[in-house]
């Protein structure tokens, strides 16, 4: 593939990734949470407790920003707050169980509407072709 057939191929896949996520996001709950908090929730779901200034580095926001996200979801019982295990400076936040229900909600939501599309939108032969193209995002993104 020549090196111009390779950046066309880079941006359409970029813009279809992050077509699929906007996708995925609008079939999320729309209930309480905006989507920066559903992020948050995600975020701590899948790397576990967090301070304030990792989980604002993480999302690329201010930590003030952060402080407000984290202060609500506080409020709303999805995430708790506890001491930093070895800076007593710091608190490091975690999901309590309203919170991993929540992130349970907002996968499932998402997951419900990506298999459904996938189930109406391509045939069996395009399904098969999804899964090794599955297989080769997740090698792209390997580390």
């Amino acid at each position: 593939m020549s090196d111009k057939e390779q950046e066309r191929v880079a941006a359409d896949l970029a813009a279809a990734v992050s077509q699929l996520m906007r996708r995925l996001r609008t079939a999320s709950p729309q209930g309480a949470l905006t989507p920066s908090q559903r992020t948050v929730i995600g975020r701590l779901g899948t790397d576990g407790p967090a301070t304030t200034a990792a989980l604002a580095r993480a999302e690329l926001v201010r930590p003030q920003s952060m402080r407000v996200i984290l202060g609500v979801l506080e409020d709303m019982e999805i995430v708790a707050r506890s001491p930093h295990p070895t800076d007593g400076r710091q608190v490091v936040f975690s999901l309590t169980p309203e919170g991993e229900e929540a992130l349970a909600s907002v996968r499932d939501s998402k997951n419900s509407w990506l298999a459904s599309a996938i189930d109406r939108r391509l045939g069996p032969d395009e399904q098969r072709t999804l899964i090794e193209a599955t297989r080769l995002l997740k090698r792209l993104v390997e580390e």
